[in-house]
């Protein structure tokens, strides 16, 4: 057997890049992660360890998953109680999100970050399509620059178009091995060409009649960068459900509010009605975002709602 790199996942086949040769394998026996069921038992960026074919063709068979030093997973969209591996191994996370065409649903980025915080995977927040701001949209920019990068994020301005922040973006991918992901329409696509000229991925343009993105990348693939690095790029999230979670995982990983719960009187205090709450009162003098907070409540309902049907039942 030997060692290489998964670099595309297509459904049933994996392409995996050896120190000589990229070969299309298959996969052998069944790979579960902490317990969770996957629609997909590798990912793109996983270390594997293949057995190749009798013949000469370019063809193998995945054996072995060597261990991660992280992943990101989301709910499967078709099935409720399995998870998706979008990447695993990676330095980073790039988010893209845009203020309009399509307008920003500021509730996604924190549902993205609750995929990634549980791994301390660091998050660039990407403000795509700068060049179509206006003065208000630009206000709002400044108004959720100011939110993240007061919890730690790093949040950057973007267009393709004018090439705006993209030697900045172009620095933080450097040597990294970076996922980049965004909800389909935020001009993902265009950036990942735009970055790098080695890089070519079909794009598309917002569909006229509900001003909604299309997909263009149909599977998760990784691109090495002509600068140093490699992009994961995966395709276009209309959703993300979190069925799969529990009320305190929701509850640890929003930072500031988990950050503050050691002062709670509770320890299992979920910052709602409970008496003596720290995170009630950091909101109510200013100290923490009402639209994290807001987003918080709508994920703990979310996952409060769930029966055992939903849970554990796909239909």
């Amino acid at each position: 057997m030997i060692e290489g790199t998964v670099i595309k996942s297509t459904g049933s086949w994996y392409h995996v890049q050896t120190t000589d040769e990229v070969y299309q394998c298959r996969v052998s026996g069944k790979f579960r992660l902490d317990g969770l069921k996957l629609t997909n038992p590798v990912a793109v960026g996983d270390q594997v360890m293949i057995e190749l074919g009798k013949d000469e063709e370019v063809w193998g068979t995945i054996k072995k998953i060597l261990p991660r030093k992280n992943y990101v997973v989301r709910q499967s969209p078709r099935k409720k109680h399995f998870v998706h591996l979008l990447a695993s191994n990676i330095d980073q996370a790039i988010l893209l999100v845009t203020i309009v065409e399509p307008l920003l649903k500021q509730g996604f980025i924190d549902r993205f970050l609750l995929m990634t915080e549980p791994y301390d995977i660091p998050v660039t927040i990407v403000f795509n399509k700068s060049d179509l701001y206006e003065e208000k949209n630009l206000d709002l920019y400044n108004y959720m620059k100011a939110i993240y990068e007061n919890i730690g994020y790093q949040v950057i301005l973007c267009s393709a178009i004018d090439a705006n922040g993209l030697n900045n973006l172009r620095k933080i991918l450097k040597d990294k091995t970076s996922l980049i992901a965004g909800q389909s329409g935020v001009g993902k696509s265009t950036i990942v060409n735009s970055i790098d000229d080695e890089i070519e991925i079909d794009t598309q343009k917002l569909s006229d009649y509900s001003g909604k993105g299309q997909h263009t990348t149909t599977f998760a693939e990784m691109h090495p960068l002509s600068f140093g690095g490699q992009i994961i790029d995966t395709p276009g999230i209309k959703t993300l459900g979190f069925n799969h979670l529990e009320k305190k995982d929701i509850a640890h990983n929003f930072r500031e509010l988990f950050a503050l719960s050691t002062n709670c009187k509770y320890n299992n205090c979920m910052h709602r009605q409970e008496p003596h709450c720290a995170v009630k009162e950091a909101l109510e003098e200013g100290r923490i975002s009402e639209l994290r907070y807001s987003n918080y409540l709508q994920l703990l309902e979310e996952v409060e709602d769930q029966n055992y049907w939903e849970l554990y039942t796909d239909f």
